[in-house]
Formats: C-alpha cells, structure tokens, sequence
C-alpha cells in the first residue's frame, strides 16, 4: 500500500520529523506574568502529542520580557523558565512527536489586552493592575491604528536585542527542544525591519532592502551559535504585506536564500500584520481567505529560494493537505485554528487517507474502545457486534 505524502517521514539535519503534519505555534494567554508555562500548557500540548502531530511548536517564547504582546504570553527571556519547558518538551517526545519551540519580540505590538479584551494598548484600559510599558520597534512607527507610537531602537540596543535570541536559542536547547521557529512576521519586531512600511531607519538597519534584512539575518547567524548544528531552524515570515509599497514575494524570496546561507533550513510562509492589530487584517476590505491562500508563497520560495518550506493558511481537509505535500508545494502543513476544532485531526486524517477502517493508527487505549463502538453502529443484527468483539479479544486475531 502506498504510504500518503502527509503521513511519510522528513528528514531535517538530524532530526526525523515523523509524518509532515504540524501543530502551528499559536499564543494561548495562559502563561503566568512572569512568563512562566503552568500545567495548563502540559495539557494543551500533551494532547496534540497523544493525537500524533508529527511535530508541536508552544507559542510565541517571548526573548525579552518587553516583548511580551500580553501580560499572559510566555517567555524564555530567563533560565527560570526552562524547567517547566523541559517537562513540556519531555512529554511531547515520550508521545513520538518532535518538541518545537518558536523564540520572538511583539515590537510594537507589546503591550496590549488580549484578544478577547480588544487588542488593545494597555494605556487605554487605564488601569493599575496591568499598567503599560515603554514598547520598542524599527523606527517611531506605531503598527496599527489608535496604537502607541514606539522608541526607535538604538544601534546599540540593536546588538543587545540579538544577542538575546541568541541566548533564547540557548535555553531552548537546554529544554529540550529538536527545532526552534524564530517568529519574524506579523508586524512583530524583525518584520518591522524588514518591511519598508515600517522601516523609516537611516542607518545600517534601513534604506535599501539588504539592510532591511540585516537584523534578520544576524539574529539567525547569532542563534547558530547556539543551536546545535544537527538541529533544524525555521523562520516565520509574512511573505508578503499586502499593502502598495510593502513586501513582495520576490523581496522574501531574496530573504530566503541569505537566511539559509546563515543556517536556516524552512521558511514558516505566513503573510500580513502590517498596519493592522493582526495577521488578517489588511484582507478585511478584500475576499476573505480561502483554503490554503497562502500555500502558493510557500511553493515558490521552495522552488526559487531551493529551501524547505512551511505551508500554513486554512488547510483543513487531509486531502488538502496531502495534495500540498504531495504536488511538492511545501514539505510541511501547519494547522492552528483547525486544531483547536479538531484536537484528533491527524488521527481522523490517516483513517481518511489510508485503508485503516478499524481504528489501527489510534492509540490502542483510544483505538480499542472505538472500534468496539464502530462494530456496535454498524451492527444491523444486535448480537454481530458481540460476535466481533470476541474475535477482537482472540490470541492472534486480526
């Protein structure tokens, strides 16, 4: 039987990713104020592991602890957060996904109410509970509407910012980790530098785009440093900004090929966050996205840029996504709200794309109960299932 490109293995440096199915890192709110993960997260990645993800980022692990967007994202901005991490990482591979960890800087996006509270500046909750803090960027450019304008980053804090994903590198190791996504989209910190919408600087960071890129490309240089040659390292990038005088495909594309000659080895494609509170907001006054709208960014970085990529977007089907990998538009499919809808999808997907009918690919403490459960809604005669069951429990059965 032919084995579907979703559920076949990949190999990155020397890390084999056990199928192409992953869970896309997605900030969750639920981390304490000092940037500490709680049992909370142990559940919440813990049941992607048992639903056989092939590899689980955490969110967003804040470098600094001004880069935080909430007062309830994660860090790894100290060796303090290492030891529930390891535990989390730990977990992820006894369950035989890849534990992946995401480093990162909100820029000018920290500071803000969560979500559910309106993405808003903390200064307009006026309150002392969660009192705003100084935010930093590219250049003094706020990134969306009614938002604070930030401080422009000094050279100088320039250099130290980069040290300090390298020293987040560093301790994702020390937890555990076998892959580690730098998040350089979505208006975040390195997007503000790269994208000419935000980069107004007039030194070494800005003017033309191989500037632009230079922090980018030190932040990756200085990680290598720290993360092990046999581990793999990804970027997130918006591939576009889908605004006139914004990034390009073809700018990234450029991106692409001076980040893997500093040691990246996949291309997270995402797109947007420029000018708005979040990642979708400039399609507000165009179509809304449709499957997989972002899979093409992938597939021409792949085949231009010669380096792996991520495809991430609306893919919630398993025959989408086996085509993605399949047709060789990506070599791996990132789900985010779809596993939240769907904690068991790549155990639904490889019943779906395979000929398991009976449940084989699940988990046999999970796997045994439904097939039972199966046999009993199929049953047209009430004493079949029973006479199933029995062959089930036989020494040897099939």
């Amino acid at each position: 039987m032919t084995v579907p490109s979703l559920i076949q293995p990949l190999k990155l440096r020397d890390v084999e990713f056990p199928n192409r199915i992953v869970l896309s890192p997605m900030q969750m709110y639920a981390a304490q104020a000092d940037g500490k993960m709680t049992d909370w997260h142990m559940v919440h990645y813990g049941k992607y592991a048992y639903a056989k993800f092939g590899t689980i980022f955490t969110e967003i692990l804040c470098v600094e602890k001004r880069g935080r967007s909430t007062y309830a994202d994660a860090g790894i901005w100290n060796d303090n957060h290492i030891k529930k991490l390891q535990k989390i990482a730990s977990f992820i591979r006894s369950q035989g996904s890849v534990p992946a960890a995401q480093i990162g800087h909100c820029g000018p996006k920290s500071a803000r109410q969560r979500p559910y509270d309106g993405l808003q500046p903390l200064k307009n909750r006026n309150n002392d509970i969660e009192p705003a803090w100084e935010i930093i960027s590219c250049s003094g450019v706020a990134a969306a509407p009614g938002y604070d304008t930030p401080t422009p980053l000094t050279n100088a804090n320039v250099k130290l910012l980069i040290k300090k994903f390298g020293n987040a590198a560093r301790r994702c190791h020390l937890a555990g980790f076998d892959v580690l996504d730098v998040h350089a989209a979505h208006g975040y910190l390195i997007h503000s530098f790269l994208s000419p919408l935000s980069n107004f600087r007039a030194d070494q960071y800005g003017g033309t785009q191989f500037n632009r890129n230079r922090f980018a490309i030190e932040i990756a240089q200085e990680i290598r440093k720290y993360w092990p040659e046999n581990k793999p390292l990804f970027f997130r990038l918006s591939c576009i900004d889908r605004f006139p005088g914004g990034l390009k495909l073809e700018d990234t594309i450029e991106l692409a090929k001076d980040l893997k000659k500093a040691g990246v080895d996949l291309i997270d494609c995402s797109s947007g966050g420029i000018k708005g509170p979040n990642s979708l907001f400039s399609l507000a006054s165009q179509k809304p996205p449709t499957p997989g709208f972002q899979v093409p960014f992938a597939e021409q970085i792949k085949q231009k840029a010669n380096i792996a990529t991520m495809a991430v977007g609306m893919i919630s089907e398993p025959q989408h996504a086996n085509r993605v990998i399949e047709s060789d538009q990506a070599d791996l499919v990132a789900l985010g709200r779809e596993a939240l809808m769907n904690p068991n999808w790549p155990l639904h997907a490889m019943r779906e794309l395979t000929e398991d009918k009976n449940f084989d690919s699940w988990p046999p403490n999970s796997g045994w109960w439904l097939e039972v459960r199966q046999r009993m809604l199929n049953s047209s005669d009430p004493n079949d299932w029973k006479v199933g069951l029995a062959a089930k429990n036989t020494p040897g059965a099939n």
